[in-house]
């Protein structure tokens, strides 16, 4: 991965200012086009120019109405690879989801889902090391994910308030796609039997879901249940961190309405 000095992101910056598309400018300076949105943001940011309304609305604050879809999906999403986070260089919280570069079109699909939920914000992806943090900055990000906190998700108590149950309720499939394309897959998986005396091998497919917090998979379990999905857990070292549904019926729904990541 390439570190790009101060240097370089202030002559990005002043090309920027001039009206040079960020196309243009990561062309001329070889740095990543995310790279250069996300120091347009920041720079906006802190001039106070951010695109969008300089008052961004809120559902919980204000009662504008929310996209339950979009913020169902982006509420699993944040559960198994999200956080939410104030540095002192930002003047308001930041909320990051991580997404391995494998699967593109879950970066596109978490990216759209932040900005049917914040319409008012604007959105970056930040390149790491085989993948990419999709990012949006947002002074309500704690109205909208209350289970926010210090220290890791799995180490704290995560509870969903009563008006994010009834979004999980009225959007349940969102919610466990959001978890599947965190924190699961879609695997093939394979046993032998003998048949006839003859050992034959059989494949069939299984969707995976792990994640160190008994909250977050009670979350995922509660919501299958709900859908007439049948799971099991899977002990790994002692731990029960990772549930399976692998009946055939059960999979023909989950291929119906979560499929494999893309």
């Amino acid at each position: 991965m390439n570190f790009h000095g101060t240097e370089v992101r202030q002559k990005a910056l002043a090309l920027l200012r001039s009206g040079t598309k960020g196309a243009e400018v990561a062309r001329q300076l070889n740095v990543p086009r995310g790279t250069v949105s996300y120091w347009l943001h920041i720079d906006r940011s802190r001039r106070g120019e951010c695109p969008g309304s300089s008052n961004p609305q809120c559902h919980r604050c204000d009662g504008v109405e929310l996209d339950e879809s979009a913020y169902a999906y982006l509420l699993g999403l944040y559960l198994g690879d999200g956080h939410v986070s104030q540095h002192s260089q930002h003047r308001v919280p930041n909320l990051m989801i991580t997404l391995d570069d494998v699967w593109p079109g879950v970066q596109d699909e978490a990216e759209a889902a932040m900005r049917k939920v914040f319409p008012d914000n604007a959105t970056c992806r930040v390149r790491k090391p085989g993948c990419h943090n999709i990012k949006v900055y947002s002074k309500h990000l704690v109205c909208l994910f209350p289970q926010h906190g210090p220290g890791k998700k799995h180490a704290r108590k995560i509870v969903l308030e009563p008006w994010q149950r009834e979004i999980v309720d009225h959007q349940p499939w969102q919610f466990v796609r959001g978890l599947i394309h965190s924190d699961g897959c879609r695997i093939t998986n394979w046993t032998t039997r003998i048949v006839g005396g003859v050992q034959k091998r059989y494949e069939y497919p299984r969707y995976w879901f792990t994640n160190v917090s008994d909250d977050i998979r009670q979350l995922y379990t509660d919501t299958l249940d709900k859908l007439g999905i049948t799971w099991t857990h899977c002990t790994r070292a002692g731990k029960a961190y990772n549930i399976s549904v692998a009946r055939r019926a059960s999979v023909a729904l989950m291929d119906a309405h979560v499929g494999p990541k893309y």
